[in-house]
């Protein structure tokens, strides 16, 4: 039997990204074959609002603004 898994290696001990079935101390043949890390791009909190698509007043400032008078 043949399966791919993807895992990442901490330093000491190979950390699997998720459980196989195996039974304990099944003898297994370890090829390793590295590959690029998955880099997220970070993004701003305006990116991150804008993305949302929120409904509301074009002008909200003019709303906090009739607040602050009170």
């Amino acid at each position: 039997m043949t399966t791919t898994l993807n895992a990442v290696y901490d330093g000491e001990v190979l950390r699997l990204d998720e459980p196989i079935e195996l039974e304990p101390n099944t003898p297994v043949r370890i090829t390793i074959e590295t590959s690029e890390p998955i880099i997220k791009k970070k993004r701003s909190f305006l990116q991150t609002a804008r993305s949302l698509k929120l409904q509301g007043s074009p002008d909200w400032s003019a709303r906090v603004g009739k607040a602050l008078e009170l």
